[in-house]
């Protein structure tokens, strides 16, 4: 039996979030390495209007995962297993031990710069629910176009995808979507098109900077959401760090996978319970909760029961 920590991407951020963190030394800590390594103070990112940048959402989603994270640990209660969707890659590789914190902070800020320049108005990403990847693949094909390019981005669950692409390629596919099917197709508060080739052009100018920075084997099961499969060598975990706002993210392959090495207790770190709610099906024989719906006693108890059951 294995606790797995888990830790979203963007779309799940909060306003405040990262003035909700716990009240312990470990995550005041944690804010205070972060604003070193940025030269400013990083709880000014989570006001409403930093948090309509990318560079600051992306931050915040780093800095509030590693300071739950690093809570947890310091009262006994650590995971045997980490996976990040999209940027939660990266606190799940600092908690791992495979990339230090302040140069992640640094790598995500750069990332963050990469996105927003490559794509500063009119694009974005869309969650489509209720249709089969088969059945929104055939759709995707009647609208994607040089002039019109939305892609198919996230395969968080067998009937929830998310697509990235222009603001006009989106409205258009989720027309369709709805006129086939559909049960909800919501835009998401992601202002780049996340996970697919748009991408690839940022994602090369990243790997640059990676190859200045040590990224070690893991201490913990890092799993690729990139790949669905544990990276055990550092040099493949800073490939795939550099690369993933460029590749499809398979979050429902990923979980099953977790469940697979033995997996039975899920916990998303801050701000949200996004990935919670996509886990569930998966954890059906298991338990899949929050750090921001549970109580810090509460999930304390639930890991010392789940430690007692392996």
């Amino acid at each position: 039996m294995s606790i797995l920590f888990t830790f979203p991407g963007q779309g799940a951020q909060r306003a405040g979030m990262l003035h909700a963190l716990p009240d312990h030394t470990d995550a005041a800590r944690a804010l205070e390495e972060a604003s070193d390594a940025l030269g400013q103070d990083v709880q000014s990112l989570d006001d409403p209007a930093a948090l309509r940048s990318t560079v600051a959402v992306q931050l915040c989603l780093l800095i509030a995962g590693v300071a739950q994270a690093r809570v947890m640990i310091a009262e006994g209660h650590g995971p045997d297993m980490v996976a990040g969707l999209s940027v939660g890659a990266y606190p799940a590789a600092v908690v791992a031990g495979a990339l230090d914190y302040a140069d992640a902070v640094r790598l995500v800020a750069l990332r963050g710069q990469l996105m927003e320049r490559a794509y500063p108005t009119g694009y974005g990403m869309t969650a489509i629910t209720g249709m089969t990847q088969r059945a929104l693949e055939r759709l995707l094909a009647q609208v994607n176009s040089p002039a019109l390019p939305v892609h198919l981005a996230n395969l968080n669950a067998e009937t929830q995808m998310v697509v990235a692409g222009s603001d006009a390629a989106m409205h258009r596919l989720a027309t369709l979507a709805s006129e086939n099917g559909a049960q909800r197709c919501e835009r998401l508060e992601v202002a780049v098109p996340s996970h697919c080739a748009l991408l690839d052009e940022p994602a090369a100018m990243l790997a640059e900077t990676f190859a200045t920075v040590a990224v070690r084997a893991p201490r913990l099961v890092y799993l690729s959401s990139s790949v669905a499969r544990p990276l055990y060598d550092g040099s493949r975990i800073a490939a795939d760090l550099a690369g993933n706002m460029a590749r499809q993210v398979r979050w429902h392959d990923t979980m099953r996978l977790a469940w697979e090495r033995g997996a039975r207790l899920a916990v998303e770190m801050p701000p949200a319970s996004v990935l919670t709610r996509l886990s569930c099906a998966l954890f059906a024989q298991g338990i899949a909760v929050s750090c921001c719906e549970t109580a810090r006693r509460d999930l304390g108890v639930l890991v010392e029961r789940e430690r007692a059951r392996a």
